[in-house]
């Protein structure tokens, strides 16, 4: 059974990343396409996260319905174990990105995915991930309503690389 302190967190994330539908769709035109530039992604931290920030590009990770979101890892954090209730689509955009599955935290047996790699993070799925010494953006596709659910919350949301 999920903890109220985890599901607090869950909250935290995606409430982090949540934005007024008015700034993500501010490149809209008249017959619904949407454009927006690098400089207008609308990055936000993501408290406690030692500088990670998220953007969402398009929709609600709180709602049903597609969702797009941005993710940006400064050099040396990564997430700490978590799952999604939902299946999760990666496009590495930047950087070298390190994955690892399983509920113990261990950043040296994480597997690179590079710039223009992909990754599906199937539902309920317990992974972590993140950047080791360069920066990472990370496009994130799925489908909602998502969340994040952490193994151990107890031990924080983020954690070093090193």
């Amino acid at each position: 059974m999920v903890s109220l302190r985890a599901m607090a967190a869950s909250a935290l994330f995606i409430g982090a990343i949540t934005l007024p539908c008015g700034l993500l769709h501010a490149g809209t035109d008249e017959k619904g396409f949407i454009r927006i530039q690098p400089d207008e992604i609308p990055w936000k931290e993501v408290p406690d996260s030692g500088g990670v920030k998220a953007a969402v590009v398009y929709g609600d990770p709180a709602k049903p319905g597609v969702y797009v979101v941005r993710v940006w890892f400064p050099p040396g954090v990564m997430s700490r174990p978590h799952f999604h209730p939902d299946d999760r689509y990666a496009i590495v955009i930047k950087g070298t990105w390190w994955t690892g599955t399983g509920e113990a935290f261990d950043p040296k047996s994480t597997m690179p995915v590079k710039a223009g790699g992909f990754m599906k993070h199937p539902a309920g799925e317990v992974h972590y991930d993140g950047a080791k010494d360069e920066e990472v953006i990370l496009q994130l596709v799925g489908i909602g309503p998502g969340g994040t659910t952490y193994a151990h919350p107890d031990d924080g949301r983020f954690g070093s690389s090193k």
